[in-house]
């Protein structure tokens, strides 16, 4: 029972129900390496006891918490002249005032992050923002804590929306070098919005992947998730590549030809995107560039500006790349005096060569950053309400540049993962260090809130991945299974608070994927702060009464509403029954292949059913008309935001990510490709009469009244060979 009252105390589970609902005890080991993670021995009895004596005399004797939070009513919850969509601010947030329990007679004095002090316990007045208080008992006691001063929600969308969502690296252009790119975003941004009325389009993470080779190819795996991968980006783009001399026009040359055979090997002898090669090629492209161009000097000027933006986060990503490129991407392994950012400074001012690299990777994110600005730009001009939506991995690589540079932060020898459920008896183990939600308190949320304000400044929207991850997360000791974790709370209170308030500021939505396991209250508290979740069309059944598919009406509204993830089969896979061939083919199926086709087959004739009833299939059976009944589906539902898979509009079949696999399936690999597999270019996918036949639809049940609605047929340029096409149906859902 003490060791169970001392991990009560550090948010440590000591048991977990699964989805039966049945407690599950966790090991006393797990138990014990969760605990020694957070810097707390309860290694034997008398260290237990010891650990939860100073727990107890701490509270005593604290003056302030690490961290206070305040939810500010009428800040942001509400815009002026919102239409009856929106949902009033929370009733009942209490005034401002400092904690009840501070001695009679303590002095105050809270200092604003503009730096205005205020003192005495008059906080009334304090604007939004992350402040610091610092408090001092009439005992002589001191203590200084955050302040974190937030709206009470985040706002929601100005009308319905629907966009797309695409895995950007999948979608080739003719002018990318073998995988999508930020040019491709912007061109596609710009399709979609001016030609087919398009709210948002939603992108798998651009973090930072792991330096070397072969590099892991998921971006829900990545090296740092505070900067972008300058693999995305479009060398022609950038303005240095106009200006190079006829001298190194020749090696520029080379470099062009080995870009447009790494483009043919996926669009025309079907390779798998080698992302490796890719950034090979424009790793070559930008050395060339960087080195034989010299920067007017507006374009100096900005990009010391954009150093100055980023401070010492920056460098410490820059210096961790070029120390990965002399010693490989595993820290752990390198010279003791290169194993924190701090002790390796003095190398890189010793070496000019690494300093050298180091200003090399920081004018890689400067790029970077100022094409995916160039992006959102484009999604504005085209008349995107919303813009493109970034996507937040959960965690980062154990030996990546934020495990490197943040160190104290995470929770050495743990990684974040996932119990047992009915999906997986296993559980789950992503190999991904989690931080620690005491080192977040003490450091006032600072890694958390520079993370968000750097990946909100292109925003229009952050889907954040596995968003239950802000109250607790499954934490796994090394070296043991996925059933011996456990749960560790986080401080949601203060996660939210932090989120919504750097979306307030940025101006952005926040969606959270919630699918899987969702421990009661979370999802009413996400939306109770504006948080929008995700639904998925064949998850979304009465699972409390009859099982059986949930009405359009009774779907929630705020939420984006898909068909299907990058983790899930495509439409047609799914229609087809192809999705369990394939999962037997791999080994996956649970049980007998007949049996299991039997009862997919019965799945899907229930929803097509369903769709025929509600009169969202008059044109009859058929793969192309079903999964536009799945989009009517989803539109006759209240959600505020429909989503559709960019490879559903062309009848791709193959999923992006095969949870459960590695080498047996191209994870992460894969081009965008028609029924027959083949890969289709971005330009190929913009002239397909049946893209253009699904995004019209959608175009036109989701545009305001009034608004013009492109029938022509527009392909992806004005010089692209024009194509007539039948406009889509258009008899009206039933609702």
């Amino acid at each position: 029972m003490t060791l169970a009252r001392l991990a009560a105390r550090h948010g440590v589970a000591t048991v977990h129900s699964p989805a039966d609902g049945a407690d599950v005890p966790v090991p006393e080991a797990t138990v014990v390496a969760v605990l020694a993670a957070l810097g707390v021995d309860a290694s034997t009895p008398e260290a237990v006891a010891a650990a939860l004596a100073a727990a107890e005399r701490a509270d005593r004797e604290r003056l302030l918490p690490p961290t206070l939070v305040h939810w500010r009513t009428g800040d942001g919850g509400e815009e002026p002249g919102a239409g009856p969509h929106e949902r009033t601010d929370p009733a009942g947030e209490p005034p401002l005032r400092p904690p009840a329990h501070l001695p009679p007679g303590t002095r105050l004095q809270v200092t604003t992050e503009d730096g205005a002090v205020v003192l005495g316990d008059d906080w009334s007045g304090l604007p939004l923002g992350v402040h610091t208080v610092e408090a001092e008992a009439p005992d002589g006691r001191t203590a200084t804590g955050t302040l974190i001063v937030s709206p009470a929600r985040v706002p929601g969308p100005e009308r319905r929306a629907y966009g797309l969502l695409v895995q950007l690296y999948s979608l080739l252009s003719t002018r990318s070098w073998g995988m999508g790119d930020l040019g491709d975003l912007r061109e596609l941004v710009t399709w979609a919005g001016r030609r087919h009325g398009a709210g948002f389009v939603q992108v798998n993470p651009l973090h930072a992947g792991v330096p070397g080779a072969p590099a892991d190819p998921s971006p829900y795996r990545p090296s740092s998730r505070r900067f972008p991968d300058p693999v995305h980006l479009r060398i022609e783009e950038i303005p240095e590549y106009a200006l190079i001399g006829p001298e190194r026009r020749e090696e520029l040359d080379r470099i062009l030809a080995d870009a447009a055979e790494l483009r043919e090997r996926v669009l025309g002898k079907g390779a798998l995107i080698d992302r490796d090669a890719v950034w090979e090629v424009k790793r070559r492209a930008l050395e060339l560039l960087l080195t034989s161009v010299e920067p007017g000097p507006g374009r100096r000027a900005d990009f010391h500006d954009f150093l100055a933006g980023r401070g010492r986060a920056l460098e410490d990503h820059a210096t961790y790349q070029a120390l990965a490129e002399r010693h490989g991407p595993h820290w752990r392994a390198w010279p003791d005096a290169l194993r924190t950012p701090r002790a390796a400074e003095a190398a890189v001012r010793a070496d000019p060569a690494l300093a050298a690299r180091v200003d090399f990777h920081c004018r890689l994110a400067w790029l970077t950053d100022r094409q995916l600005a160039d992006a959102a730009g484009a999604a504005r001009e085209a008349g995107m309400e919303i813009g493109i939506v970034h996507d937040l991995a959960v965690g980062v690589h154990p030996e990546g540049s934020d495990a490197w540079a943040g160190q104290e932060a995470f929770a050495a020898g743990m990684s974040v993962g996932a119990p047992p459920d009915a999906f997986n008896s296993r559980g789950q183990d992503w190999g991904l260090p989690p931080w620690r939600p005491d080192a977040l308190a003490a450091a006032g949320y600072a890694p958390y809130r520079g993370l968000l304000r750097e990946l909100l400044r292109h925003a229009g929207a952050l889907r954040i991945d596995h968003v239950m991850g802000l109250f607790r997360l499954w934490w796994v000791p090394e070296g043991r299974e996925p059933t011996e974790g456990t749960y560790v709370r986080y401080d949601a209170d203060a996660m939210l608070a932090v989120l919504v308030l750097e979306a307030h500021r940025a101006g952005a939505l926040v969606i959270g994927e919630d699918l899987g396991t969702v421990e009661p209250g979370v999802r009413e508290e996400l939306a109770r702060r504006g948080v929008f979740g995700t639904s998925v069309l064949w998850f979304e059944r009465d699972w409390a009464g009859t099982g059986r598919p949930l009405p359009p009406e009774e779907w929630r509204a705020e939420c984006v509403a898909t068909a299907t993830t990058h983790d899930l089969p495509s439409t047609a896979a799914r229609l087809s029954g192809d999705h369990v061939v394939l999962r037997h083919r791999l080994g996956l199926l649970p049980g007998d292949l007949e049996r299991e086709r039997v009862a997919d087959r019965a799945e899907t004739a229930e929803w097509r059913g369903l769709f025929e009833r509600l009169g969202l299939l008059p044109e009859g059976p058929g793969e192309e008309a079903e999964i536009r009944a799945v989009h009517r589906y989803l539109l006759a539902t209240p959600a505020r935001m429909v989503g559709v898979w960019l490879p559903d509009a062309v009848g791709d079949r193959r999923p992006q990510n095969l949870p459960g696999t590695w080498d047996e399936y191209p994870n992460w690999r894969l081009p965008v490709a028609g029924p027959d597999g083949q890969p289709l270019t971005l330009e190929a996918l913009a002239a397909s009469p049946r893209a253009h036949a699904l995004l019209s639809e959608l175009h036109a049940r989701t545009a305001p009244p009034g608004a013009r609605h492109v029938q022509a047929f527009a392909t992806f340029a004005p010089w692209t060979r024009r194509t007539p096409c039948a406009p889509a149906p258009s008899r009206p859902v039933r609702r």
